[in-house]
């Protein structure tokens, strides 16, 4: 057991019988009455964010979770392997807990999994991943950095909004937590 004292990103919580991931939270001190924990939590399975308070010193359940680094193989029908890349043990992961992700990963890329007594709860990516762009309409003369955006491909099938000079076969820096060009790689 543990307090609200222990709350931080990235603890996950077990209430009433299900896992919360915090994705953020603040120690609140009012000038008038108890102080307490405001949480933004998301549940492990569903992926359903909620605003949660705690009372400061409540004793709550916290869940143990394995972290460890996992090298993404290949994809399996609905289901995508990983090998451990301390002991070399292969595990499948569903698409479902792969989610999003999937946008980003390469064959032989390194992920994060979370498991929970040996069930995959969640992947967690760099924060920026480089791919490079298979296909987007050429740009145009005289285009500029500031000029605007243009859909363009990426090598994981993904589509992500690049500027309008960047061409077919450059690889770009995206984030994987929205999406979004960050930037060329050479």
């Amino acid at each position: 057991m543990a307090t609200t004292n222990d709350i931080k990103n990235g603890t996950v919580l077990n209430l009433d019988g299900q896992l919360w991931n915090v994705i953020e939270f603040q120690h609140v001190k009012p000038g008038k009455g108890g102080a307490f924990v405001r949480t933004k939590i998301r549940n492990v399975l569903s992926g359903k964010v909620v605003d949660k308070t705690f009372n400061a010193g409540l004793k709550i359940e916290t869940a143990t979770v394995d972290r460890r680094d996992y090298q993404y193989l290949y994809q399996d029908g609905e289901d995508f392997i990983f090998m451990d890349t301390q002991d070399y043990d292969q595990i499948t992961v569903s698409a479902a807990v792969v989610g999003d992700a999937v946008n980003f990963m390469l064959e032989n890329q390194n992920v994060n999994i979370a498991l929970h007594e040996g069930t995959p709860l969640y992947l967690e990516l760099p924060a920026s991943v480089i791919l490079e762009i298979t296909y987007t309409e050429p740009g145009l003369q005289g285009d500029r950095s500031s000029a605007g955006t243009k859909g363009a491909t990426l090598e994981t099938g993904y589509e992500i909004q690049v500027p309008l000079f960047v061409e077919q076969g450059t690889k770009v820096k995206v984030d994987t937590r929205d999406g979004s060009y960050l930037g060329r790689v050479n």
